[in-house]
């Protein structure tokens, strides 16, 4: 049966990747699917791209937020907007291989699986190859994501009959990883696709100014989405940072 496919697209200020995203959308050859864009109030020419390409596809719906509001609150209303089957996410400056969706429902289903994602390789922000390619464990346990998240954002997938929709407050940082940890501590473990599905655009000001607060972000994951107290939340960032310095760089391989 050919499930519809929904697909949350978060935008802010991406008039310079949009069209390339939502290109790599409608290459899909699996074409039973819904894009619904949410627009966090962007300033530039965001707006106008995604109203070309929704006049012309009414798969594509698109929504505006009158004030921004932030990521995880414009993937909230994108949710409640939802009818597929299957829940699909994928960033406004990213994209996808054209057999993305139709490998990876074959493979929920080959595996009896309600949640997947997949290795992904990297892009520059002017979308050349930088020959680096991101992969996973085989099989990831919710004790293996729970001290770093292995989960590309835009490679994950998850099916609304066994999960229902799931949201999270979108104030909280980090929204992605405590999505896939609430997954994985109700199934305890899936597998990813053994291939790459995808491009992740490495963006140059999301690289070295982030660092610090990806650190603090991390940190309040573990203070305040699993309730530790501050010292044994310390505690749990070593391990952390260990497995993101030792362990993580071993999925991270040349082409």
């Amino acid at each position: 049966m050919n499930e519809l496919v929904s697909i949350i697209i978060p935008t802010y200020n991406t008039e310079k990747f949009i069209r390339a995203t939502l290109e790599s959308v409608q290459n899909q050859s699996y074409q039973n699917w819904e894009a619904i864009l949410v627009d966090d109030a962007s300033t530039d020419q965001t707006v106008a791209i995604i109203a070309e390409f929704a006049q012309n596809d009414n798969r594509i719906k698109f929504f505006q937020l009158a004030k921004n509001s932030g990521n995880g609150f414009a993937r909230n209303v994108a949710l409640e907007k939802a009818t597929g089957k299957y829940i699909a996410y994928l960033d406004a400056d990213d994209l996808w291989f054209p057999e993305k969706l139709e490998k990876q429902i074959w493979f929920l289903k080959a595996n009896n699986l309600p949640f997947t994602f997949s290795f992904y390789d990297c892009i520059d922000e002017e979308g050349n190859d930088l020959n680096r390619r991101v992969e996973a464990p085989l099989k990831l346990t919710y004790k293996q994501l729970f001290y770093c998240n292995y989960v590309g954002n835009l490679t994950a997938i998850y099916d609304t009959t066994y999960f229902g929709k799931i949201t999270l407050p979108a104030s909280q940082k980090r929204q992605d990883w405590r999505l896939w940890l609430t997954i994985l501590k109700q199934i305890k473990a899936t597998k990813p696709v053994p291939e790459p599905l995808a491009f992740y655009r490495i963006r140059k000001d999301s690289i070295s100014s982030s660092k610090f607060k990806l650190i603090k972000h991390n940190f309040g994951v573990y203070r305040r989405f699993h309730g530790h107290n501050f010292v044994f939340s310390l505690l749990l960032m070593t391990r952390f940072l260990f497995t993101q310095l030792v362990i993580k760089p071993r999925y991270i391989k040349n082409k």
